[in-house]
């Protein structure tokens, strides 16, 4: 009895003579990983897969230093409604990976603050018992980004502009129609930039990303703006009244004034010589030559007719019913500038006038525009499309006629031995063009103006004021 209980002590002894020998030997080789890890990241911890366990940060660096070289080459190129406007290199982004701050993370285990967790992970590492994985991501420096961004917005970006629209006195004294503003996607860039540097990681190459923008409705649109229903511009028509005289300009540009703003109704006609007014020195035109009597004189409102002729272009691009138009009785240069001959239209006060209807669905606001620098005169038609369509032909010119020989005619008001040439040879002939009006229930209303041009000659004033 007494030798088997003796055999058993001696086993228990043997086996805590073990279990101590075993904790000292954990306790001393625990303490001895643990001086060598003093400055040094724990077994079993990686980054981006490469074991970095028992390096220095420094050496874990080193390690994952190839993985910058490898992005050096990337770029992105930027395009704006299919314009390159920007090459972004891995230079100017400061493209790396943040590598020093996920081996800063990686370093922390088995040194976090947490008791519990602290020896958990010292005990689960020594032991191979749980891998610890990081992973870097690429870094780029945004404010980079962000003036980029910024440069583009002042660039493209514009404000939405709520329409104005008052009517005084029986004309509209103040028009303006709302604009559409734009905006730069700004969030929508950067997110797709962001993906697309993060690709770097499995693929780096270059990269195309499109800039967007997004349209900003204004708050108060035109048709809201007025009483109306002028919602937007229905027509234009355009003439060029370059190689005029100043007096010539002068009048113009004082004849598309008093047109500005003029309001036709819905169903009213529009006549040119009703809304123009007397063309005289009281009202402000100037001398210029004028056709009369078969004679070039200087005569009060010379030019007027470069008004009335971009008048008849823009009702006809409207679509417009043409009820009264006239043909000059020659060709006159400055309306062939920019067109054909037959798109002309003369008035003379008080019974050659020049006239077309309102048939839209709302009324017509008439603004005017004057681009000096090019010698352009523009009307401009506001009123409610309808889905018509018109249509010219070209001006076809036949029975044409050399002119007479040069003609010379005094003028007193030149001193004598002076002559100047006011008019200039002008080719006579027959110009027709059809204009056809197809309207949203397939109406069709049909046009054909003819003018009819006599060959016009040369002309001189021959001064014969005595000094």
């Amino acid at each position: 009895m007494a030798s088997k209980q003796y055999f058993l002590l001696r086993t228990i002894g043997v086996c805590l003579f073990l279990v101590f020998g075993v904790i000292i030997g954990g306790i001393t080789f625990v303490i001895r990983q643990e001086q060598l890890l003093s400055n040094r990241i724990y077994p079993n911890v990686f980054i981006d897969d490469y074991p970095v366990a028992n390096t220095t940060k420094a050496q874990a660096a080193t390690i994952l230093s190839h993985k910058n070289d490898a992005i050096n080459n990337a770029t992105i190129s930027v395009i704006y409604k299919d314009a390159p406007v920007a090459t972004m290199s891995a230079t100017r982004l400061g493209l790396k990976y943040n590598t020093d701050e996920v081996i800063d993370r990686a370093y922390l285990i088995g040194r976090v603050n947490n008791t519990p967790s602290r020896i958990y992970q010292k005990i689960t590492t020594h032991l191979k018992l749980v891998p610890y994985r990081f992973s870097t991501q690429l870094a780029y420096d945004t404010s980079y980004v962000q003036d980029f961004l910024t440069g583009k917005k002042i660039q493209y970006e514009k404000p939405a502009k709520n329409a104005l629209f008052t009517f005084e006195n029986g004309k509209v004294s103040e028009f303006k129609p709302e604009e559409k503003g734009l905006t730069i996607d700004e969030e929508k860039f950067t997110a797709e930039l962001d993906a697309a540097i993060q690709s770097f990681r499995y693929n780096p190459r270059n990269v195309t990303l499109t800039l967007t923008d997004h349209i900003i409705d204004p708050e108060v649109t035109l048709a809201k703006a007025n009483e109306f229903g002028i919602e937007e511009e229905i027509g234009v028509g355009k003439s060029d009244y370059s190689h005029s005289i100043p007096e010539r300009i002068h009048n113009v540009i004082l004849g598309a004034t008093k047109l500005n703003g003029v309001l036709i109704p819905k169903g009213e006609s529009f006549s040119f010589n009703k809304y123009l007014g007397d063309i005289d020195a009281a009202h402000g035109f100037q001398p210029a030559y004028v056709i009369q009597n078969g004679k070039t004189v200087l005569g009060d409102g010379g030019g007027i007719c470069q008004v009335s002729t971009t008048m008849f272009r823009a009702a006809m691009n409207a679509g417009l019913p043409i009820t009264e138009r006239h043909a000059h009785a020659y060709r006159v240069g400055y309306y062939e500038n920019d067109a054909k001959p037959g798109l002309d239209a003369t008035i003379y006060l008080p019974t050659v006038d020049f006239k077309f209807k309102n048939d839209t669905p709302g009324a017509l606001l008439i603004q005017t525009e004057i681009v000096e620098d090019q010698h352009l005169l523009l009307f401009h038609l506001f009123g409610k499309k309808d889905g018509r369509k018109a249509e010219l032909t070209d001006p076809i010119l036949t029975n044409v006629a050399p002119p007479p020989p040069a003609l010379n005619q005094e003028d007193p008001t030149l001193p004598r031995g002076v002559t100047k040439q006011v008019d200039f040879a002008a080719w006579g002939g027959r110009s027709s063009f059809n204009y056809k009006v197809t309207y949203p229930d397939n109406k069709i209303e049909e046009q054909t103006f003819v003018s009819v041009y006599r060959p016009w000659q040369a002309i001189f004033l021959v001064g014969t004021k005595d000094s």
